[in-house]
C-alpha cells in the first residue's frame, strides 16, 4: 500500500478529504438533477420530460456518469457510516465544522440519523421512479411524440407515473420530509466539507455561506414544492 494510499484510507483526515470530496460531487449532482426535474413544470401533458428522460437512459456518456454518481453515493454512505462508527467510539465530531465559541449544531449532531433518512428515502425514490423506468416493478406506458424535424418517437410515459405517485400524499409527505432532513444534512455537511480540505478563510467565508444557502437551502425546497405542485395543482 503506498503512502498516499494509506494516508487516504487508513487515517482519519483521509476518510474525512473522502466525505467531504463525495459530499460535494453530490452537491454538484443533486443541482443538475434539481434542473432536469424541472422539466416536470412544463404544461406540455409530460413531453419535455418524458423526452429528458429518454436522454439521460439512453445517452452512453450520460449513463457512464449515473454509474459514477452511484459509486460516489455508495462511497459517501460507507465511509459516512464508519466515521459515525468511530466517532461514536472517540466521541470527536465526524468532519464536523462548528463557529467559534458556539455549540455544535442540531445537523452537526444528528448527521449519522439525517444521512440514514436521505439513504432510506433514496431507496424508495428508486424503487418508485429508477425501477419502474427500468420495468422491473411494473410496464410503464408508451406514448409517441412528433419532434420539430418531423421525426415520431416512441418513449416510456415516465411523467403519468411521476403524476401517479405526486397525487398521494404520504408520498408527498415522505418526500417533503426527506428534503428537510436533506436540507440540515447539506447545511452542515457544505461548510464541513470546505472545513476539511483547508478551504475555510474569513475572505471568502460569505461566498461559502451564500453557495451553500443555494444547496442547503434552494436545492432541497425545489425538489420539495413539484410533489407538493402535483399533488393540488396537476
Amino acid at each position: 500500500m503506498s503512502w498516499f494510499t494509506q494516508t487516504i484510507f487508513s487515517t482519519s483526515v483521509g476518510r474525512k478529504v473522502i466525505m467531504a470530496l463525495t459530499g460535494l460531487f453530490l452537491c454538484t449532482f443533486l443541482a443538475v438533477h434539481l434542473a432536469g426535474n424541472f422539466q416536470l413544470l412544463h404544461n406540455d401533458g409530460g413531453e419535455a420530460f418524458n423526452l429528458y428522460t429518454k436522454f439521460m437512459t439512453s445517452n452512453p456518456l450520460i449513463k457512464a456518469i449515473s454509474y459514477v454518481n452511484f459509486a460516489f453515493i455508495f462511497g459517501h454512505v460507507v465511509w459516512g457510516a464508519y466515521l459515525t462508527i468511530q466517532n461514536k467510539k472517540a466521541r470527536p465530531v465526524g468532519y464536523a465544522y462548528n463557529d467559534p465559541g458556539k455549540t455544535s449544531s442540531f445537523s452537526s449532531r444528528w448527521m449519522g440519523v439525517l444521512g440514514t433518512m436521505i439513504l432510506i428515502f433514496l431507496i424508495i425514490h428508486l424503487k418508485d421512479f429508477k425501477l419502474a423506468y427500468m420495468g422491473l416493478t411494473h410496464d410503464l406506458p408508451m406514448v409517441t411524440y412528433t419532434l420539430e424535424n418531423g421525426d415520431d418517437v416512441t418513449v416510456k410515459n415516465m411523467y403519468a407515473e411521476v403524476v401517479e405517485e405526486f397525487h398521494e400524499p404520504a408520498v408527498v409527505a415522505i418526500y417533503v420530509l426527506s428534503m428537510i432532513a436533506l436540507g440540515f444534512h447539506l447545511y452542515h455537511g457544505f461548510q464541513s466539507a470546505f472545513q476539511t480540505l483547508g478551504l475555510r478563510h474569513p475572505k471568502y467565508t460569505p461566498a461559502i455561506k451564500a453557495v451553500g444557502f443555494v444547496f442547503w437551502g434552494l436545492i432541497p425546497l425545489g425538489f420539495a414544492i413539484i410533489p407538493i405542485i402535483f399533488l393540488f395543482c396537476r
